[in-house]
């Protein structure tokens, strides 16, 4: 099982994220999360310990790999790089592991004004589709908010992109890009998670999706808004909650029709 999710910025996507990979991993998957989002936030969702958090370096930030790998420095334009650099061995590597789950944090991209394909973007397009293509195992990808993460192609290998949506008309609407986007890329399947959509206005929501595949629908949790608060994982905080996953997660292995193993 190989999953991006997405969506507008604050919908919770993060939080669903970290919480899918939880469940993956104690239903016995071997779980890769990723976090590439340069606003990091999945450790703490993960239930990794702040301290411990903030002693992962991100990849982009890895000058001396990123030079080694493609054949040119960080920051620089011009010149030639490798664009199929070597990544089989990143992951085991520079990733940070618990309770069955191997965390990356992928950190910010930076690309010239004029659209150059730094050596940097070069490296994590690479691993992204080393990591989405070949390996046996579940993957769970935490992308940016918004869209511009498709221009860039990074998630393009998924099995399928879970797109977060929250009562309003602005986070339809970047369902509705991201819909777009994804089949440009040819990503075959894209569902919508609803996320803390009262009752009163159920029908309304699901009246502005109405062309996409819905998964179901997350409550809303002070479980959830109190373990952010303590930089704890909602996993072991927020029981409806991480019900409500649970329930997601099967619809989505259905729907895919995956069995025990992905």
């Amino acid at each position: 099982m190989k999953l991006a999710i997405t969506g507008k910025g604050g919908v919770g996507k993060t939080t669903l994220a970290g919480t899918i990979a939880r469940i993956l991993a104690e239903d016995g998957f071997t779980v890769l999360a990723v976090d590439a989002d340069p606003d990091a936030n999945l450790a703490s969702a993960l239930g990794v310990p702040p301290e411990e958090a903030r002693g992962i370096v991100p990849i982009a930030e890895m000058s001396d790999l990123i030079a080694e790998r493609t054949g040119a420095q960080p920051g620089t334009m011009g010149g030639f790089f490798k664009i199929n650099p070597r990544v089989d061995d990143i992951p085991d590597e520079l990733s940070y592991k618990m309770d069955g789950i191997r965390l990356m944090v992928m950190g910010t991209v930076k690309e010239g004004a004029g659209g150059c394909i730094c050596p940097e973007s070069v490296l994590l397009r690479s691993l992204m589709r080393h990591l989405l293509v070949r390996r046996k195992e579940a993957v769970i990808l935490d992308m940016e908010a918004g869209i511009e993460h498709l221009g860039r192609g990074t998630s393009e290998s998924v099995d399928a992109m879970l797109v977060v949506v929250e009562p309003g008309a602005r986070s339809v609407r970047t369902a509705e890009s991201i819909r777009k986007l994804a089949q440009d890329l040819g990503i075959r399947h894209l569902f919508v998670v609803l996320n803390k959509v009262p009752d009163e206005d159920m029908a309304a929501v699901m009246a502005y999706l109405k062309d996409f595949e819905v998964l179901g629908s997350l409550p809303y949790s002070d479980q959830v808004r109190r373990a952010d608060l303590d930089e704890a994982p909602p996993f072991e905080r927020a029981d409806a909650y991480v019900e409500a996953v649970r329930g997601v997660v099967a619809e989505l292995r259905s729907r895919l029709d995956l069995t025990e193993e992905a």
